[in-house]
């Protein structure tokens, strides 16, 4: 009898300076799979406001697995003309292909989720595509879909 692969060894952590060349990794991959890309100038800024503490910047999750990681989280914390508290919003979320289907991806929501208590945000929003059918069997699981259509400006 085979047994369920388990997060029991994956660590959720915040971004360190020391983690830039696996965070890259993480986030060309998460790019590449939306079939987008961004300048030298978009990694340098992203990596540096994300180790800043500006509390408008983003701030990044990662999943250690082995001393490698293996998963990343973007979020932001920003005011909503709807709530007196401030909403989180979960830009980017990835995790390595071999590690997909054993709780990576589940961990790393969570711990947004309890980043957003911590800071008394009780909303945390993301967006995906519709074809991203693996991500959303998880998403439909610990989230709830809303009717929204998102547009932006041409």
């Amino acid at each position: 009898m085979t047994t369920a692969p388990t997060t029991d060894d994956v660590r959720i952590r915040p971004l360190e300076r020391s983690d830039h060349d696996d965070w890259r990794r993480l986030w060309t991959a998460y790019l590449t799979f939306y079939e987008s890309s961004v300048a030298e100038e978009v990694y340098v800024s992203t990596f540096a406001r994300l180790l800043g503490d500006d509390p408008q910047d983003f701030s990044c999750l990662v999943a250690e697995k082995g001393g490698v990681l293996v998963g990343l989280t973007h979020y932001l914390f920003h005011r909503h003309a709807w709530r007196v508290e401030n909403v989180c919003y979960l830009q980017d979320l990835y995790a390595d292909p071999e590690v997909r289907g054993t709780g990576v991806g589940r961990k790393l929501i969570e711990a947004v989720y309890a980043a957003a208590d911590a800071k008394d945000a009780p909303a945390v929003y993301w967006l995906t595509q519709e074809f991203n059918t693996t991500a959303r069997q998880l998403y439909d699981r610990i989230g709830k879909v809303t009717p929204f259509i998102k547009y932006q400006r041409p």
